[in-house]
């Protein structure tokens, strides 16, 4: 499979948003050290409603004109002395790398980039900056056009400047541009230093320091400088049904999706990795706190709007207690997300930053990718027939766990693991169904 790279233009604000330089401050849930990553992924989108326009000049015409009202993509992130927090310099004239690029073969021909053994050639699709360089673009973009018409939208975005629920905001006002509507929606907010800002003084009356560590020499996402890998595969909503059920009748509460399935995965991942029993280990995925703040926050804010959230365990726990004990330790963390919970959160970044804030080690991040409205970012070829995670370093954990938006009924999901795991994993995995549907144990 080859991929040609045609050019790479510079893409700027229709029309100049501001007439002089300045900076502009992000939040301390920004700068969070676990967010000094960058984001990669890509939409498919098929080319269904047999369009004949160019991708690569709708989208670009359509970033355009977002710039203008989503400037700050178009900045450079740089470090600032002397506490080394991330800043957005916006300069007149500045604009957002987009690359074109072909590739003389169907989408199918790689079966929707669907199949692990595609890693890659998909990476070949989306830009790979240096989160840790002194000057970041806050965002790269690549088109790539496939000889079906279909194409591939990539995206690598600087964490800091958004999460998810962010980006979403930006690409679904691209994508309502590039239908023809000479408005968006949704009016950006930033103000993130004074919305999401420590309190004066700063105070931590929530025990943050229950679920946070501080350890200046940890990064991290350093790893076991062994190979990781992907894996994924598709879990049918029925067996979501099922297992829910056993939970249900083991413990008599009622789990969620990402609950019950995230239990089970981190204790076939736990099992598999071997860690000594007695050692801590960690379950961490992020909360939507825009309506938990008092005030919340503006439905046009996109800056990073969710904190990181903690479920410690022992190594022996995670793997030999029931199930639904674990799930009910995610579950209950959730009651941790108040207003007090992210003031103290903010105010620890603020008294403790340079110290080196992390989760621990030991990290299992998961994320849920299945409500960020992906689906809803239509530039005129319909929305993406799947959207497909190239990250590999997210909530402190260097080998995340996705869960995504299936087919037929079924939610995919992807996990990163080292190499020499992997068997283990889906060993660990297969003795769990089994031993579950089929003998009857509390699991």
């Amino acid at each position: 499979m080859h991929l040609t790279i045609h050019e790479t233009a510079v893409v700027r604000p229709l029309k100049s948003p501001f007439d002089h330089d300045h900076l502009l401050s992000l939040s301390h849930i920004d700068t969070d050290r676990n967010l000094l990553v960058t984001l990669r992924y890509l939409r498919l989108y098929s080319n269904t409603l047999h369009q004949k326009a160019d991708p690569f000049r709708v989208i670009s015409a359509a970033l355009s004109a977002a710039l203008v009202h989503y400037y700050p993509f178009a900045g450079t992130l740089k470090r600032r002395l002397p506490d080394g927090r991330l800043e957005l310099h916006c300069r007149v004239g500045d604009g957002v790398p987009v690359v074109s690029s072909v590739v003389n073969s169907p989408l199918s021909s790689v079966n929707y980039l669907d199949d692990v053994g595609v890693e890659e050639f998909a990476q070949q699709l989306v830009p790979d900056p240096d989160p840790e360089e002194d000057s970041i673009r806050p965002i790269t973009l690549q088109v790539t056009r496939f000889s079906c018409g279909g194409f591939v939208l990539g995206a690598a975005v600087h964490h800091a400047i958004c999460d998810g629920l962010g980006a979403t905001l930006f690409f679904n006002a691209m994508a309502e541009l590039a239908r023809g509507s000479g408005h968006v929606t949704v009016d950006p907010t930033w103000d993130r230093s004074t919305l999401l800002g420590p309190r004066n003084p700063p105070r931590v009356e929530f025990p943050i320091h229950d679920f946070l560590s501080l350890d200046k020499d940890f990064f991290p996402y350093k790893g076991s400088g062994k190979r990781v890998i992907k894996d994924c595969f598709s879990v049918k909503e029925e067996w979501l049904d099922q297992l829910k059920g056993l939970l249900f009748k083991q413990s008599g509460l009622k789990f969620t999706t990402f609950e019950a399935l995230g239990a089970f995965i981190w204790r076939a991942r736990t099992r598999a990795s071997k860690v000594p029993g007695d050692e801590k280990v960690t379950f961490a995925y992020s909360i939507n706190i825009r309506k938990t703040v008092n005030p919340p926050l503006p439905a046009g804010y996109w800056g990073n709007g969710c904190v990181p959230m903690y479920v410690h365990l022992t190594a022996g726990e995670v793997a030999e207690q029931p199930i639904w004990r674990t799930a009910d330790s995610i579950k209950k963390s959730k009651h941790n997300a108040t207003n007090e919970y992210v003031s103290s959160f903010i105010d620890f970044q603020e008294l403790h930053y340079e110290k080196g804030i992390s989760g621990g080690r030991r990290v299992s991040g998961f994320t849920d990718w299945r409500h960020l409205g992906h689906s809803t970012v239509d530039f005129g070829w319909g929305g993406p027939v799947a959207v497909v995670p190239l990250s590999r370093h997210l909530l402190g954990s260097p080998e995340p766990c996705f869960f995504l938006p299936g087919k037929e009924q079924t939610i995919k999901v992807l996990v990163v693991l080292e190499e020499d795991l992997v068997s283990v994993f889906r060993q660990e995995m297969d003795e769990l169904k089994k031993g579950f549907f089929f003998s009857g144990s509390a699991i």
